[in-house]
């Protein structure tokens, strides 16, 4: 089978793509026949050896696969053979075969497709399990996401505007603000030209907001954490513009606000029956017509580099999605 390698930490420009066995079941396992694989900006810092979760190279990258199971393991009941299905992995996704474990898959609607699949259960898990569980966001309050047409981004826009949310989205530039508008948010703000805490004073009638989704950190953390209103929460989902912010605990004091900190791969061991049951309230959402997930770009898998490099160069929103070929 095809499978993308990475031989040494670095930049893209180091993966190669080879000729490899197809990987080993594992006792609780679903094999899958990849038809395309999710991209996220946590595949560029586990290839570049900076994501919190180390691997040793030789690997293959990529946390989300779609495709069609081929076999599974003895007691296994979530799939079947021949089921139509989206996965999230540690690694190991950029192929043409990949072995998931049973708890992280998930039979898809009819409806949806293979490249829309493949970017759905990270970026959508993330913003769906953060906002309504993590935040405990609520109908009514007011929701600041930045980032706004990213790939973990512009699900949290649509997720607040489900959750009966007005949200007001964050980004670099016109364009990417009309996309985050066109998927649900009432309000934008183009930090590139604008002042941020100034805008959401304006916007809020200078209460503040209820919840920021802040997947950036920077300078960008900095302006949202004095934006939230008394008794706000902010969630820390990532740090894209590379900078990791630290939190001046007076603010907290003073405003009674909440810092919480949110990896939501942990919970795919902490509590995998949550993450089923709430990227499950997404896919019910995506079937009734309730959700449009974006993918900007579809690329070969063969052009997993460039791929990657698309979202370093915030050349894309919503999400890129690598292509096996099949069917």
């Amino acid at each position: 089978m095809r499978a993308v390698i990475c031989p040494a930490f670095g930049d893209a420009s180091t993966l190669t793509v080879a000729d490899l066995p197809a990987p080993e079941m594992t006792p609780d396992g679903v094999r899958i026949a990849v038809h395309a694989a999710g991209v996220n900006f946590a595949d560029g810092l586990m290839v570049a050896g900076k994501y919190q979760e180390k691997l040793t190279p030789p690997f293959t990258p990529g946390m989300e696969a779609a495709g069609v199971v081929l076999e599974t393991a003895p007691g296994v009941t979530t799939c079947k053979p021949g089921d139509r299905v989206m996965a999230t992995l540690p690694f190991g996704a950029f192929a043409d075969e990949a072995v998931a474990r049973a708890d992280d898959v998930m039979v898809i609607p009819d409806a949806m497709d293979f490249v829309t699949a493949a970017g759905f259960p990270v970026a959508w898990g993330t913003s769906h399990f953060g906002l309504a569980v993590r935040a405990g966001l609520k109908a009514g309050e007011t929701l600041l996401v930045t980032g706004a047409a990213g790939g973990v981004g512009l699900t949290a826009v649509e997720v607040g505007r489900c959750l009966g949310a007005t949200v007001i989205a964050c980004a670099g530039g016109a364009d990417k603000l009309a996309v985050a508008r066109d998927h649900g948010a009432a309000h934008g703000i183009d930090y590139k030209t604008e002042d941020l805490r100034e805008r959401v004073k304006a916007l809020t009638g200078g209460r503040g907001v209820d919840v920021v989704y802040d997947a950036v950190g920077g300078t960008v953390f900095d302006a949202a954490l004095r934006s939230l209103a008394p008794n706000g929460r902010l969630l820390v989902v990532g740090f894209a513009s590379g900078a990791v912010p630290q939190v001046p605990a007076n603010i907290l004091l003073v405003k009674n606000v909440t810092v919480i900190g949110y990896y939501w791969g942990a919970y795919r061991k902490l509590d995998p029956r949550a993450i089923r049951e709430s990227l499950g309230e997404a896919l019910d959402w995506y079937a009734a017509g309730r959700i449009r997930p974006h993918v900007s770009h579809t690329v070969d898998l063969a052009e997993a580099a460039r791929a990657l490099e698309l979202l370093r160069n915030r050349a894309s929103s919503g999400k890129v999605v690598l292509t096996t070929g099949r069917g």
